[in-house]
């Protein structure tokens, strides 16, 4: 069975929406390294419909620019939405909002390598909440951005602590997995 593994920037504050405002300043080799890692492990994206848009716009434009950008263009994508019906961004799959969890679950038992996620919004809230959810990592930046979102509006969930990565600029990488899990 394919892993969903989730992977979200994150202040000290909790904002993980406001990242070109701060996650720029911790950009480095480490860093790159473990993303590309982390992508390359991956032969699908599976995203919310802000997140797709945001990225689509992103990471098209910057098509041919280096191997990072390619791969990520290359994916597979889907993406969770009750506006969308298709996609723009190389093939995207478009996952209806109600019974997404039901959709997604039978995207997991596909053969294949882990799918991506990238943020921690209502579609992840949902994996989670459906025990599809198989990884967290939270990329903890050093900075207090000024306002957190990450439980803004009461969510809460548990997790269990899988292990900790520490890369040169401070950047502490906290891996969770599902706290009824003993993977």
């Amino acid at each position: 069975m394919r892993k969903i593994v989730n992977s979200t920037y994150l202040s000290l504050d909790g904002d993980i929406e406001k990242l070109d405002q701060w996650a720029a300043d911790h950009w480095s080799d480490d860093l790159e390294r473990y993303a590309t890692e982390l992508l390359s492990g991956a032969d699908a994206l599976l995203m919310g419909r802000e997140t797709y848009t945001d990225f689509a716009s992103a990471w098209s434009a910057r098509a041919g620019a280096d191997a990072f950008a390619d791969r990520m263009n290359a994916l597979d994508k889907y993406v969770v939405s009750s506006t969308l019906t298709g996609g723009d961004w190389g093939d995207t799959t478009v996952i209806p909002r109600e019974g997404a969890a039901r959709a997604i679950a039978a995207l997991k038992e596909r053969p294949g390598g882990d799918i991506l996620m990238y943020g921690f919004g209502p579609v992840a809230r949902t994996l989670l909440a459906h025990g599809l959810l198989d990884e967290v990592r939270f990329w903890v930046h050093p900075v207090f951005a000024g306002g957190g979102t990450l439980a803004a509006d009461g969510f809460r969930g548990r997790l269990r602590h899988v292990r900790t990565e520490t890369l040169d600029t401070g950047v502490v990488v906290l891996t969770y997995g599902p706290a009824s899990s003993e993977k």
